[in-house]
């Protein structure tokens, strides 16, 4: 809906409905102990410097922070009532309505400083919900970061390989690898480049993404958390969860023994290994789907 606004920043009261401090408070409570709690390990084990090639990757390749993550968001439609906290707060704005603060997303703001992300964050969505499902991939990106390579170059050099080097190769050399997915396929070795079937670049990530790719599906939760704070926090908390659960398929189907973490391999070199993948890499595709539908409507209602 149009807004006017005044030169103090303050806004004409919009027909928005208006959240109850106490509602939202202890909406906001809940999600931030819920966070808390899904967060401890990694937070206690950046603490101590130990790395977890699961968890980790969450808040190291993601760029938002458990404390980001804690913080809680409304989303857009709605305000909320004796916010005088939130006043000072990005993309917040105050509307004139009796009492204390009550605030909602800055539209005006929201849309000038995040146009081109909005724009390429629909695109992109849109053409990967569009796209047909491919599910011939068996996970080899993660073999191929490591094809070829010294012990120095590993980046989970602190796991050692199922098959050692010399059987990993062989894995990659055996299969036709099949990635669609540029953030994956900009990690390959530079042997292992040029045994792909594609040539993923930054350019043709929207005509190439599509929604059988784990990549793809985790990456819901990086959108999310982009078009802050227009997303709400029960949605981007969603997107964290199955990035998280997929996170866990996508290790456990590489090169890397990861059983003294409790992830049981799946041995993507065997038929039945292949299967095991096929069927979890399905039963992902349909939730991340889902996500993204939820995520083009947060884009087509504020841009």
């Amino acid at each position: 809906m149009p807004v006017t606004s005044d030169r103090a920043g303050v806004v004409a009261a919009e027909r928005v409905p208006v959240l109850p401090a106490a509602r939202w408070r202890a909406t906001e409570a809940a999600h931030r102990d819920r966070v808390t709690e899904l967060t401890s390990g990694h937070r206690a084990r950046a603490g101590r410097g130990v790395p977890h090639p699961v968890e980790d990757f969450l808040f190291s390749y993601y760029s938002l922070r458990p404390a980001q993550l804690r913080r809680w968001h409304p989303g857009t439609g709605v305000a909320l009532a004796d916010a005088a906290d939130r006043t000072g707060w990005r993309f917040y704005r105050t509307l004139e309505k009796p009492g204390a603060a009550t605030v909602t997303l800055d539209l005006p703001a929201f849309r000038a400083a995040r146009g081109v992300q909005l724009d390429f964050t629909g695109r992109l969505l849109g053409a990967t919900a569009a796209a047909a499902g491919q599910f011939g991939c068996f996970g080899l990106h993660e073999w191929a970061m490591v094809y070829r390579q010294d012990d120095a170059g590993r980046r989970h050099a602190d796991w050692p390989l199922r098959l050692g080097q010399h059987g990993t190769d062989e894995v990659v050399r055996a299969h036709q690898i099949r990635c669609t997915h540029y953030d994956a396929f900009r990690f390959f070795t530079p042997a292992a480049r040029p045994r792909n079937l594609l040539q993923p670049e930054l350019h043709s990530r929207v005509a190439l993404e599509q929604p059988g790719c784990l990549h793809a599906s985790m990456d819901v939760y990086k959108w999310a958390y982009k078009l802050l704070p227009a997303v709400a926090s029960d949605l981007l908390l969603d997107c964290f969860l199955l990035a998280r659960s997929i996170r866990e398929l996508d290790m456990r189907a590489s090169p890397y023994d990861l059983s003294e973490l409790g992830f049981q391999p799946v041995r993507i070199e065997t038929a039945a290994g292949k299967a095991e993948y096929v069927a979890a890499q399905r039963g992902f595709a349909e939730p991340a789907q889902l996500l993204r539908r939820r995520l083009i409507a947060v884009v087509e209602a504020v841009r």
